[in-house]
């Protein structure tokens, strides 16, 4: 039976959901997530769970929001001027708008809330500051990718 190893792409199936039962992502069966392990491609945590795990085997795990997307963070709140907006342009909380700032950087936002004067803008992850489970199996080791001088 293969075991996964560092350096191995894998193929998975999940189900991620929060405390509160919320199914925020998933990979099934037909759309399975595939990453090399050792590469940064997916949390670590998730990463060192897969290791060592058989194909076919499954697992779940908890992902602190420390180890996921971090904590909510007050710095990325920004408070517009509701005059910053086109007078006709309706502002609906929750919707995602993309500023382009000074620096040239762009980054997307979400709109918490707005009121006559103001729009307070959300650049946190819409994760951060929660703990996240996955319920996964571990479906294949895929085959490596052939060198490409070893023809």
């Amino acid at each position: 039976m293969q075991i996964a190893k560092p350096g191995d792409r894998v193929s998975i199936h999940y189900i991620g959901t929060l405390d509160n039962g919320y199914v925020f992502d998933s990979a099934e069966s037909d759309n399975p997530l595939s990453f090399t392990l050792g590469e940064g491609e997916v949390f670590p945590a998730l990463e060192q769970a897969v290791v060592g795990m058989p194909v076919g085997s499954a697992m779940n795990i908890e992902i602190k929001a420390a180890e996921a997307y971090g904590p909510r963070r007050a710095e990325n709140l920004l408070r517009v001027a509701r005059s910053q907006f086109p007078a006709t342009r309706e502002i609906r909380v929750g919707e995602k708008i993309s500023l382009a700032f000074a620096d040239g950087e762009e980054r997307v936002m979400r709109i918490v809330e707005q009121d006559e004067d103001q729009v307070t803008l959300d650049a946190n992850h819409p994760l951060a500051g929660l703990d996240l489970t996955f319920a996964l199996q571990l479906e294949a080791i895929l085959p490596g990718e052939k060198p490409k001088d070893a023809d």
